[in-house]
C-alpha cells in the first residue's frame, strides 16, 4: 500500500517541521513538500501533486479563506485538511462550506492528527470536538432541550458522518469500544470521541437510544441486533 502524500502549508516554519516531524514516523504517511505562502503551495501542487494538503488558512499575507477556495477549483482532486487555531466561528462557517475534509486545531493528539490525514486521503469528513460543536450550534440549535423533553426520533437523512454511521453499525453489533478500534484500525480513544461527538449531534443520552435511533433511520437492520 502506498503511502499517504502530504504537502504543508503553514507560514510558520517550526509548524512546518514539526508536523513533518511528526507524520514522518509513520509508515502509513510521506510529506513530499512545504509551502510557506499562496503562491508557493500552488507551485507545489503542481509539481507534486500530492494526496493531501494540510493548510492553516488563518494566516495574513500568506494564506486565507480565498486560498482554500482557489484549491478546490484548480486542483478538485486535491483533499484539504485544515488545522488552525482559529475561533471565528463565521469564518468557520465558512471554510467548512467550501468542502475541506478535515478540520483540527493546533493542540490535537497525535492519534487525532493521523485519524484525520486518514479520513482526508479516503474523502471523508474529520472535524475535532471543538468544530463540531460550533457545527452542532448552528445547524441545531433546536436540540437544547433536556432528553425527556425530547419527542421520539424522526426518520430521515442523518447527520451522521460515513465514518460515525459505521461506528455505531459496530455498536449495534453490540463490540466495544476496543473491538471497533481494532476492527477499523482506528486507536480506542478515537471511537470514544466519534461516540461522544455522535451522541452529541443527535441528541442522545444512551446506547439503547442510539441502537433505535439506527433501526429507525435504516443505518442498522433490526434483525441483525444482538438480544
Amino acid at each position: 500500500m502506498n503511502a499517504i502524500s502530504i504537502v504543508i502549508a503553514d507560514a510558520q516554519h517550526l509548524i512546518r517541521a514539526g508536523l513533518r516531524h511528526l507524520v514522518s514516523q509513520d509508515g502509513r504517511f510521506q510529506v513530499i513538500g512545504e509551502a510557506s505562502d499562496e503562491d508557493d503551495l500552488r507551485q507545489k501542487l503542481s509539481a507534486l501533486q500530492p494526496d493531501v494538503v494540510i493548510l492553516d488558512y488563518d494566516q495574513e499575507g500568506a494564506f486565507s479563506i480565498s486560498t482554500i477556495n482557489h484549491l478546490k477549483k484548480q486542483h478538485p482532486n486535491v483533499r484539504i485538511m485544515v488545522m488552525s487555531d482559529d475561533d471565528e466561528k463565521e469564518r468557520i462557517y465558512k471554510v467548512l462550506q467550501l468542502g475541506v475534509n478535515g478540520f483540527l486545531t493546533k493542540g490535537c493528539g497525535e492519534e487525532e492528527v493521523f485519524d484525520a490525514i486518514k479520513a482526508t486521503a479516503k474523502g471523508e469528513k474529520l472535524f475535532c470536538t471543538r468544530v463540531l460543536d460550533y457545527l452542532l450550534e448552528k445547524s441545531f440549535p433546536e436540540q437544547q432541550q433536556k432528553p425527556a423533553e425530547r419527542e421520539s426520533v424522526s426518520c430521515g437523512p442523518t447527520p451522521l458522518s460515513p465514518r460515525e454511521i459505521e461506528i455505531v453499525r459496530h455498536i449495534a453489533r453490540g463490540l466495544i469500544a476496543k473491538e471497533i478500534a481494532s476492527e477499523l484500525n482506528l486507536s480506542t480513544h478515537t471511537i470514544y470521541t466519534h461516540r461522544k461527538n455522535i451522541m452529541k449531534k443527535l441528541n442522545l443520552s444512551s446506547a439503547s437510544e442510539l441502537i433505535l435511533y439506527a433501526v429507525d433511520i435504516g443505518i442498522v437492520d433490526g434483525r441483525q441486533i444482538p438480544s
